[in-house]
């Protein structure tokens, strides 16, 4: 196995000051393929004349990371792939190390990178020589066995951002798929900035409706709705109260945090799509 059985995508929105380190640290032997969910054209110029191995696709709207992502895995003609985040960066041996752990145990589905703070591993003795079978893994960097999601699909498009790489993973292993986490691969990851600085406030308001909408569509879809609603009711009521209070004391930032997270869920459980979209131009 060699760098050519491998294709790297990178989901971004409105990235240009991450994804430039992110494209150097890959090899220019693997083929990339960046889904910019805007219609940045300039982007798309910049990184294709300046990596050979990179093709931009523009989306022309945001449609987020579970749409974004599977654009470019129905285009993956190699055997592996990577889902990697443009704020994400690897190191000399990552993808030698992931090919060596590939060889080793071929029937895999997903094998993730090790960060300190997996809780998925935080109760486990970490052997730092071998793998760990685990439930689910962060969505920063995916190395994904193509063969084995011929069966299932990728991403739930009804996700826009958050749990979708979770669901993925639950979707595997009801299928009795195998998902490692793998120590000895180390990936670089900033978490949280994948946008550019700018556009932070309005990220922030987008981050807190998707979260709350995803989390009750998650477990809606493997609970049912009256265990979902009964769950996150706290949540909901939780919101509305911080809405009040914040806007009794003048706090119009936190009011507008705690109303996104109160829309989020009021339109999950009113069975709406996920249709915010962060008001950047």
């Amino acid at each position: 196995m060699t760098n050519k059985d491998i294709t790297i995508i990178i989901t971004s929105f409105r990235s240009d000051a991450k994804i430039e380190s992110c494209l150097k640290s890959i090899n220019q032997e693997i083929k990339v393929l960046v889904i910019e969910n805007s219609n940045n054209k300039e982007l798309k110029d910049k990184i294709e004349n300046k990596y050979s191995n990179v093709k931009c696709f523009l989306s022309d709207k945001n449609l987020g990371y579970a749409k974004g992502n599977n654009i470019g895995l129905k285009m993956v003609e190699t055997k592996y792939c990577i889902i990697l985040n443009p704020d994400a960066e690897l190191y000399d041996n990552t993808i030698e190390n992931f090919l060596l752990t590939a060889k080793k145990n071929p029937n895999f589905a997903i094998i993730g990178p090790y960060i300190q703070e997996d809780t998925d591993v935080s109760k486990k003795v970490l052997n730092k020589n071998s793998l760990i079978e685990v439930n689910n893994l962060k969505g920063f960097a995916l190395f994904l066995n193509m063969k084995e999601f011929l069966d299932i699909g990728f991403f739930d498009e009804n996700f826009f951002i958050y749990f979708e790489e979770i669901d993925l993973c639950r979707r595997l292993k009801l299928k009795n798929k195998r998902i490692y986490l793998d120590p000895t691969i180390k990936v670089k990851h900033l978490g949280g900035s994948s946008h550019n600085s700018e556009f932070n406030e309005e990220m922030e308001l987008s981050r807190n409706w998707h979260w709350m909408w995803s989390t009750f569509y998650y477990h809606r879809k493997y609970n049912g709705y009256f265990i979902s609603f009964i769950r996150i009711l706290p949540k909901l009521i939780s919101s509305l109260i911080r809405i009040i209070f914040y806007t009794f004391i003048f706090n119009s930032k936190k009011r507008k945090i705690y109303f996104q997270r109160f829309s989020g869920i009021l339109n999950s459980m009113m069975l709406k799509n996920s249709w915010y979209r962060p008001k950047i131009f």
